[in-house]
């Protein structure tokens, strides 16, 4: 085992990492939650990671997401949270896919070799259409529901879809997901009410509203995301 992750194998142990330098995980949507998430997998052993986003680092992403610096301005997230996976372990076997996830192009990603997938996508579509093929294909998935317009990270929570309240996103995928028989789904959610900020700029097309966001929620999001990937693969503490 490298140097780089001996303080985790310290806690995990030998077998565990060895298991963690096997797997291969896929994250969809690299914003505030999915790059830190992407970030903590890499540093905590993960063999191979798939990380797809459609989008480029905007200056709108530099208060909370781990590939936004001034210099990846304009570069495709995909592509700019590859390099700096490559850098943190340079083993991390990397595919970087620049391009939007959806139903109808399910072919394209699956049938897949991932032993978990992290689903932080902001589109409820796309999110549903990723969960019921992860779920179809046998691929354990754990989804971030909404981290905007919130400031409390310590009432974020990892729990069952339809064990959530409070959270507007959770609502609409509870609804959806009963419509389409998935009994059950691992979400990343938070019981704070959201606040209503207003709005200094118009939203994008598809959307109502921008949210407002503070780096450590989603910061947390993503972590306890990755938590959750890496004690499941590595089948918790060995010592």
């Amino acid at each position: 085992m490298s140097d780089i992750f001996l303080r985790t194998e310290m806690l995990l142990g030998r077998q565990a990492m060895d298991r963690l330098a096997r797997s291969h995980v896929a994250v969809f949507g690299l914003g505030g939650v999915g790059s830190w998430c992407a970030e903590a997998l890499a540093r905590s052993g993960v063999g191979a990671l798939t990380l797809v986003d459609e989008d480029s680092v905007a200056e709108s992403n530099l208060n909370r997401q781990v590939e936004a610096l001034t210099s990846t301005l304009g570069l495709p997230k995909a592509e700019t949270m590859a390099r700096r996976v490559s850098g943190i372990s340079p083993l991390c076997r990397v595919t970087a896919r620049a391009e939007r996830y959806e139903a109808a192009r399910r072919s394209e990603f699956f049938p897949a070799d991932w032993d978990y997938v992290a689903d932080c996508i902001d589109l409820v579509a796309c999110k549903l259409g990723l969960i019921e093929a992860a779920l179809g294909g046998g691929i354990p998935i754990i989804s971030a529901l909404g981290t905007g317009n919130k400031l409390d990270a310590s009432r974020l929570r990892i729990a069952d879809i339809y064990d959530t309240d409070v959270c507007p996103l959770a609502r609409v995928m509870r609804r959806e997901l009963r419509r389409r028989g998935v009994e059950a789904l691992t979400v990343v959610y938070s019981d704070e009410p959201p606040l209503s900020p207003d709005q200094p700029e118009a939203p994008p097309p598809g959307r109502r509203s921008v949210p407002g966001s503070a780096v450590w929620v989603p910061a947390a999001a993503g972590l306890l995301m990755a938590q959750h990937i890496v004690l499941k693969i590595a089948g918790g503490c060995e010592r």
